[in-house]
């Protein structure tokens, strides 16, 4: 979902505690449960968040989600394994101790990965990041580069029929068909998280589907970051905002 089809810059409040109170809590992760980093795999994913996500889980009845654009594989080398996931942007989908329900990886994304490593050789600060049925080009350490990149990966999604994923400094190009928005709709149909009110938290333009489909489904959304056009009803300032409202979600009533 793209800028120009979200409302004007909205001044949103901060969500009141009660708002989780009967949720099925819906959380994006890189921006949203921890800082972005440098690179993929530079991020940390520390104990003490990990047990917080099981307490408020636990209150909530398992009613909560990690729902990502990284693969499953990640979240659970992350330390995410026994909880419900959705990564790769609704395409992939995880039990707790279950195996992955995902489609093949396409030659088409062989292909495109081809390109961004032909693209990226010799120009330090580019990145092509392999993930399980997807593949991203990042460009945070090399922001002078953005301009072609985006060229490289339109034409890519073109000419190989694949979904181009803009993200922060990030072009993705995977299978379509899915988003963070459908895997809400997913998830939502069956136990655990059938039942509670949804609640979608994340940062990215990437979760303006998962905004659309809670409020669709008579919730609502949670922006984390600077204010920006969104369908999101709430917002935090930052990720350590984010854990300070989880922390009283956890130790609130369910």
């Amino acid at each position: 979902m793209s800028d120009s089809q979200l409302p004007p810059l909205p001044d949103l409040p901060s969500p009141p505690a009660a708002l989780l109170k009967g949720a099925s809590l819906f959380l994006d992760f890189d921006g949203t449960l921890t800082p972005i980093a440098d690179t993929p795999d530079g991020v940390i994913v520390d104990h003490d968040l990990l047990a917080l996500l099981a307490r408020l889980r636990d209150r909530l009845n398992g009613r909560l989600a990690i729902v990502s654009g990284r693969s499953v594989a990640t979240l659970c080398d992350l330390g995410f394994r026994d909880f419900l996931l959705s990564g790769t942007h609704g395409l992939e989908f995880a039990e707790p101790g279950c195996a992955v329900d995902a489609p093949d990886r396409l030659p088409a994304v062989d292909e495109a990965e081809a390109a961004f490593q032909s693209f990226a050789a010799g120009k330090s600060g580019l990145l092509v990041e392999r993930k399980t049925i997807s593949v991203g080009l990042h460009f945070r350490g090399a922001p002078q580069w953005g301009g072609q990149a985006q060229q490289l990966a339109e034409g890519l999604a073109q000419s190989l029929g694949l979904t181009l994923q803009p993200g922060k400094m990030l072009y993705e190009l995977r299978p379509g068909g899915a988003d963070k928005g459908s895997a809400v709709h997913h998830l939502m149909r069956s136990a655990p998280m059938a039942g509670g009110t949804p609640v979608f938290i994340g940062d990215d333009v990437t979760d303006e589907e998962g905004f659309a489909a809670a409020r669709d489904l008579g919730g609502s959304g949670i922006l984390v970051g600077s204010p920006r056009p969104t369908l999101a009803a709430f917002s935090l300032e930052q990720v350590a905002a984010v854990r300070h409202y989880l922390v009283q979600g956890a130790v609130g009533p369910a």
